[in-house]
């Protein structure tokens, strides 16, 4: 079956429709299709893509015609009132005093309906504010409540890397976060400083993560001893940038860097590091050899 994906939003959800009623439709192209909220216009990101029916969620609902430039217009000049709306909006919010943050407004690409979106911190009774906002704007009205990340991504900014917001940017679903990833990646484990505008724990903290795994992975934890020819060495830091292990030498206080390839060739030698349990050393085996193995490392 062939189908097209189309987003509605810049950073938005991808949705997937049947293009078979329009010939000719590719990436970048604008088109009028149905959704559960009515009619809209989308932007097509993912091309006629042929997939087989099992991965397809029936029934899909059909592309109506590609826009034209009417359709365009008439969107563009209801993204325009979407400010003055928004206004509006915030002023009968104060009449009815009601304890909502109220955060954008959306028209549909016809005016039909207008959605706005707002943040509380509980439960609100907003049915006369709806009735007063549909009398004054002259259309249907649907308010949705938000969390604090969906209302950085609704209002969008700059973070503290400069960069506009991930999730206002590129980024379609919120990725789970928690102060594990931060210990992995050794960050300090300060609010402010692992926090972004939202003040939920950055988004970006798992970009990294898998790469902070798999190469922590390769060496023992922080704190383990491991047998060194002189004695037993504690790890005392992992740098994964590096790809290097420090060992602090028991014995005599010596410092040791051991490279993640030098590392590995131990492993597979069953050389003279060995991972022993906290406090518990490991004795190397006795055939002879290892004890001049360290050494000449």
């Amino acid at each position: 079956m062939v189908v097209v994906g189309v987003r509605f939003k810049r950073a938005g959800k991808v949705y997937f429709f049947d293009p078979q009623a329009t010939q000719g439709v590719t990436a970048g192209d604008y088109v009028v299709v149905q959704t559960s909220r009515g009619t809209e216009v989308g932007k097509i990101v993912v091309p006629p893509t042929d997939v087989p029916d099992t991965e397809v969620i029936q029934p899909l609902k059909p592309v109506e015609r590609q826009a034209d430039w009417r359709d365009l217009t008439l969107m563009e000049s209801y993204r325009l009132r979407e400010s003055e709306a928004l206004a509006i909006s915030k002023q009968k919010v104060r009449e009815h005093d009601l304890p909502m943050k109220l955060v954008r407004a959306e028209y549909s690409f016809d005016g039909t309906r207008l959605t706005i979106y707002f943040s509380a911190e509980k439960r609100v009774d907003f049915r006369d504010l709806v009735r007063d906002l549909a009398k004054a704007l002259h259309t249907r009205i649907e308010l949705r409540q938000v969390g604090v990340r969906d209302e950085a991504k609704l209002l969008g900014g700059i973070d503290k890397c400069g960069l506009e917001l991930c999730c206002s940017t590129w980024m379609t679903d919120f990725p789970r976060v928690s102060i594990k990833t931060a210990k992995t990646q050794d960050l300090p484990l300060n609010p402010p400083e692992i926090s972004g505008v939202c003040g939920r724990l950055l988004c970006c903290l798992t970009f990294e993560q898998d790469f902070y795994v798999e190469v922590k992975g390769q060496f023992p934890k922080v704190g383990a001893r491991l047998q060194w020819a002189t004695g037993t060495a504690k790890v005392i830091r992992v740098d994964v940038m590096k790809n290097m292990m420090t060992l602090l030498n028991e014995a005599n206080d010596e410092i040791y860097e051991v490279a993640g390839e030098e590392w590995r060739e131990l492993q597979e030698r069953q050389g003279n590091f060995r991972p022993a349990p906290f406090g518990k050393p490991v004795v190397p085996d006795d055939n002879g050899d290892n004890g001049d193995e360290a050494e000449d490392e």
